[in-house]
């Protein structure tokens, strides 16, 4: 995927413009004309960002400079220790998981990993985990609730690995295992989906008491490349199949499925690690204090009709 996204030309082009002008007159140059680039550039933003359609969002949410999980990680936790190995089979570098520290409190983070370059997404299989990743997760945090810690986990996966060797080792076993264990589990659960929510690749992980998304994160039961592929035989539908599918936060938190949307940077999560990560800062912290008070029976009561809830409809008379 190419850094630089077709509907954001016109506004990188205007970037560079006055990074050119700036460069090449120094102190010199005109605080008027850059003053008017600049009031041009942020209409333009306001446009372009204001009125995103949902493949849009998709291309934002696959963003090759995007935030992972270890970035993340990074900027909003202390004292990070990560663990390794499912106890089975081996280490799945696609999960990555680990103790921490989240504003002076204990807490166990797990999220999925993509790579940055070619040697790096072969390591972490494009963030497509294998069954000994969500076995490490759900390892992860049943420890957590050995101690009585809170989990929060990090969703940005296309879905889980469909290969020869995951579903010999049990793929589907793993994923239903993570979805029935991550409903009992005796304390407090939060998922942020922070790129790509790619069906129950996303969902082992994201079984929980709050879930979050990132502005321009999806989430969905499959690609909108491969939605369009089953209707009309044809992946280059994709948009159409995006606008469809109901896939954004916004969406999401209209229909009942995620409980917030974290704002972004204007242009994405990729513009502003840090406002990004200080945005999910807040949120977080929010969300753990009106879950820190609860006992272990009431989180797993509050978890279950969370998602009792979910597809609830009301037939018209």
């Amino acid at each position: 995927m190419p850094d630089e996204l077709e509907f954001e030309k016109p506004i990188l082009e205007l970037e560079n413009r006055i990074a050119e002008i700036r460069a090449a007159e120094g102190e010199a140059a005109s605080r008027d004309a850059i003053g008017k680039l600049e009031e041009r550039l942020r209409r333009l933003q306001q446009k372009v960002y204001g009125s995103l359609t949902a493949w849009q969002r998709a291309q934002l949410a696959r963003h090759p400079k995007r935030p992972h999980a270890l970035d993340l990680f990074r900027l909003l936790l202390t004292d990070f220790v990560e663990l390794h190995g499912d106890r089975v089979f081996g280490d799945d570098m696609a999960i990555v998981g680990g103790l921490a520290g989240f504003e002076g409190e204990p807490v166990v983070v797990v999220g999925h990993q993509k790579g940055r370059d070619t040697r790096e997404n072969i390591a972490r299989n494009f963030g497509m985990p294998h069954p000994e990743g969500y076995r490490k997760a759900l390892r992860l945090m049943q420890l957590a609730e050995k101690f009585g810690k809170p989990v929060i986990t990090f969703i940005d996966t296309p879905g889980a690995y469909p290969g020869l060797g995951a579903e010999e080792r049990g793929q589907a076993e793993a994923i239903a295992r993570n979805l029935r264990e991550m409903a009992g589990l005796r304390t407090p659960i939060i998922s942020v989906v922070t790129g790509e929510g790619g069906s129950g690749g996303a969902l082992a992980i994201g079984v929980a008491n709050r879930v979050l998304m990132l502005e321009h994160a999806i989430y969905s039961v499959i690609s909108p490349e491969g939605c369009a592929a089953i209707l009309w035989g044809d992946a280059s539908k994709a948009p159409e199949a995006a606008q469809l599918m109901r896939t954004t936060a916004a969406d999401l938190q209209r229909l009942g499925i995620i409980d917030g949307v974290v704002p972004e940077p204007v242009g994405g999560a990729h513009r502003n690690w840090e406002e990004a990560a200080g945005n999910l800062r807040t949120a977080l912290r929010e969300h753990l204090r009106q879950l820190r008070p609860r006992s272990p029976d009431e989180l797993v009561q509050d978890r279950y009709e969370k998602f009792r809830r979910i597809g609830v409809f009301d037939e018209p008379a």
